[in-house]
């Protein structure tokens, strides 16, 4: 009896250190991915089956779009009261910004005729792309985790409204639904972009080449139809798959420090590798993930100009 009782003493006391013992994987989940419904900003009541409760990622893209309404909006304003509109500081880099998408980008693509129709939204887009990638990049909730736990003195698991901001991960463009829905504005304005130029009827006839052999249609018209859902596709996986995967890289290198210390018992070991690799490695990926950053807005940006300039230009 007393064997076994020592037995599964032993048991219950792995168990326990098993389950205090660092998961690097549990860790970078809750650190990229949305707050689950457990952990919702605001609760809110279901409808149809949907729960429509407020989540972390919801709330990253209420701040983004309204921190870009407030801040343009103040500055447009402010340029446009003006006496002798003269663009300077941070409207300087706004005209910037409009003449370069607007020329480099939605010109070339979907030509002279539209560039005034699509500038607004490709312009927003990429703005708005390009806020919510880089929003991920600044430590907010780390350092309120931080006051949250030695300030405030909350254990982790309280109710406090800081606690509960810390579950899941700030860039909104890493939630595919995100990515999938800024898609699917794409997919809409490239057929809409079509219609436009075309009328409806000859939009849908523009999809594959007039004058080819009857059997060919057998096989191009679905492989067109297919490419129509391809475009949107590759826009949400690209997008979405780059900016988490930054983050899981970085966090990972980080997570080395605490794998060392919990499988060599040695801090000092663990403070080691921190300073030693992980943390020059970290520093080295999070600099890449600011030039990823803007690639990625960009690209998103081009494509869907390109896209929508292949449905206006079919003979091109």
């Amino acid at each position: 009896m007393s064997a076994a009782q020592e037995h599964e003493a032993a048991q219950a006391a792995g168990e326990h250190g098993a389950e205090e013992a660092f998961n690097a994987g549990e860790v970078i989940i809750e650190h990229v991915s949305n707050s689950s419904l457990d952990h919702p900003i605001l609760h809110l009541p279901h409808i149809g089956g949907i729960d429509f409760s407020v989540t972390k990622h919801v709330m990253m893209l209420w701040l983004v779009a309204g921190f870009l309404f407030l801040v343009i909006t103040i500055a447009t304003r402010a340029y446009l009261k003006q006496e002798r509109r003269i663009p300077t500081g941070f409207m300087n880099a706004l005209e910037w910004l409009v003449q370069s998408i607007r020329d480099a980008i939605v010109l070339p693509n979907v030509g002279a005729k539209f560039v005034n129709v699509w500038t607004p939204l490709i312009l927003t887009l990429c703005v708005f792309i390009l806020a919510s990638n880089a929003i991920g990049l600044i430590p907010i909730f780390e350092v309120l985790g931080l006051m949250d736990r030695f300030v405030l003195q909350n254990a982790p698991e309280s109710e406090s409204l800081i606690n509960s901001v810390l579950h899941g991960g700030t860039t909104s463009t890493a939630n595919y639904n995100v990515t999938a829905a800024l898609a699917t504005i794409t997919f809409f304005a490239i057929i809409v972009a079509g219609v436009m130029a075309h009328g409806f009827f000859k939009h849908w006839k523009n999809l594959v080449p007039s004058g080819l052999a009857w059997p060919v249609y057998i096989l191009l018209i679905p492989i067109e139809i297919m490419g129509m859902f391809v475009k949107p596709f590759a826009l949400t996986m690209r997008l979405a798959a780059n900016m988490t995967g930054g983050h899981i890289a970085i966090l990972s290198i980080l997570s080395l420090v605490f794998i060392f210390n919990q499988v060599f018992e040695s801090a000092a070991l663990g403070v080691g590798v921190g300073f030693t690799v992980a943390l020059p490695l970290a520093v080295g990926i999070s600099a890449l993930e600011i030039i990823v950053v803007m690639v990625q807005a960009y690209v998103f940006t081009l494509l869907t100009s390109v896209f929508i300039g292949m449905a206006i230009n079919v003979h091109h």
